[in-house]
C-alpha cells in the first residue's frame, strides 16, 4: 500500500529541496528549485488524475506547450520513475498539436494567448496545468501557484467545473491536498 498523496508529496518535495540545495549560492537556485518542485508535482499528479475511460487504455502523454521552464529537471525524474509511471513527455509548438496529449502544461511564455488556448483546448479529454497566475479562476484546470510574500510555498488550485466539462475528475486525496476554484 503506497503513502497517501500528502506525505508522497511533502517527501518528494524534501528529496528535491536536499538534492538542489548545493546550488542555492547561485543566483538561479531559486527557480531551479521553484521547477525542480513544480516537475515532480506534475509528474505525480498524472497518478491522481482520472481521464475518460476512452483515454485510460493509451500511454500517458504529458505535453508541455510553450517555452519549457523544466529544463532538463522533467525528464530526469520521469526517467528515475518506475516504468509504469513514467509518462511521454511531448514538447508542442502550436495548440493544434494538442489533440494526441492527456495533459497539456501551459508555460508563463504562453500569457498573451491565454484565452486563445483554452478556447482551443475546449472540448478535448485533457487535463490544462499552468503556474500563471490566476490559471485556474480563468477556465485552466490546475493551477500550481506560489504563495506567500517570499513566494516560497506553493499551492495547487483545482477548477472542478471546467474539469468535468471534460470528463475529468480527481482523486480525493489530491481534492483534500488543494484548493477548489471556481471559474
Amino acid at each position: 500500500m503506497g503513502l497517501p498523496l500528502k506525505a508522497l508529496l511533502r517527501w518528494t518535495v524534501l528529496a528535491l529541496l536536499l538534492a538542489w540545495q548545493p546550488l542555492a549560492a547561485s543566483a538561479t537556485a531559486t527557480a531551479v528549485t521553484e521547477y525542480a518542485v513544480k516537475s515532480a508535482l506534475l509528474l505525480k499528479l498524472t497518478r491522481f488524475v482520472y481521464l475518460p475511460t476512452e483515454q485510460e487504455d493509451r500511454p500517458r502523454h504529458l505535453c508541455i506547450l510553450g517555452q519549457n521552464p523544466f529544463g532538463d529537471t522533467l525528464q530526469q525524474l520521469n526517467q528515475a520513475s518506475a516504468p509504469d509511471q513514467q509518462v511521454e513527455l511531448v514538447f508542442l509548438s502550436a495548440t493544434e498539436q494538442a489533440p494526441g496529449c492527456n495533459y497539456v502544461f501551459i508555460s508563463q511564455s504562453e500569457r498573451r494567448r491565454l484565452g486563445s488556448i483554452l478556447r482551443q483546448l475546449d472540448g478535448l479529454p485533457l487535463v490544462t496545468i499552468s503556474d500563471l497566475r490566476g490559471f485556474a479562476r480563468n477556465g485552466g484546470m490546475v493551477e500550481f501557484a506560489l504563495t506567500n510574500e517570499q513566494g516560497s510555498q506553493l499551492n495547487i488550485l483545482i477548477n472542478r467545473k471546467t474539469a468535468s466539462r471534460q470528463g475529468i475528475t480527481f482523486n480525493a486525496q489530491l481534492l483534500r491536498l488543494a484548493t477548489l476554484v471556481n471559474e
